[in-house]
This record gives C-alpha cells, structure tokens and sequence, in this order.
C-alpha cells in the first residue's frame, strides 16, 4: 500500500496562511481521486478537499473560497493551500485516497493550530 507523509502544519493566527503538503512513497499518478481530511479535537475525521486526476476538486462547504487543493504529479505530491484560517480549522490534517477502505491505514497527519 502506498505511503503518505503530510508536512507543513503548526500554528498560526487568525487569518493566517499554511501550506500543506503530502508525500508519497509510491506512485499516485494513477489514483483517481486524493484527498484532505482533517480530525478536530473531540469530533470525528471529516472530509475537506478532494481532488480527481482530471484536476476536479470539491471542497466542504466551510472551506470554500478559502482552501485549494492541487497535486503535481511530477513531484507525486499532493497540496492544501489554506488561507483566511479560523479557529475552527484546528485540527490534525491527514492525507489519503477517497474513496478509502476499512483496512486503510491513516499517516501520522500534521497539526494545524488556529489561535491567537
């Protein structure tokens, strides 16, 4: 199973900016779909991003306008700009295919922290 490391997360004030990014340890080119999750602290694992290999993307709604998603298949990465952040946006990051399975293991994710 390929491998996904996310980086780039920490904290930042309100109305701040972070880039996200996501390695792979094996080719992704040929996964339909990638995608951003996030994990609030107390609150269940929600979808934020998607992004298809056609360059399709769909986003939660209360990211909208405020989040991009790419991938760059040369690098075999893929991203998550995320600008205008807010004290909701806490949360652990995680990187990952959509659909995923049960038996999926999850990366360690990286910790994004909205505060002032």
């Amino acid at each position: 199973q390929v491998q996904l490391v996310e980086s780039g997360g920490g904290l930042v004030q309100p109305g701040g900016s972070l880039r996200l990014s996501c390695a792979a340890s094996g080719r992704i080119s040929s996964i339909n779909i990638m995608a951003w999750y996030r994990q609030p602290p107390g609150k269940q694992r929600e979808l934020v991003a998607t992004i298809s290999i056609g360059g399709s993307t769909v986003y939660l709604d209360s990211v909208r306008g405020r989040f991009t998603i790419s991938r760059d298949y040369a690098r075999n990465g893929v991203y998550l700009q995320m600008n205008n952040l807010k004290p909701e946006d806490t949360a652990v990051y995680y990187c990952s295919w959509y659909p995923r399975r049960e038996s999926d293991v999850w990366g360690q994710g990286t910790q994004v922290t909205v505060s002032s």
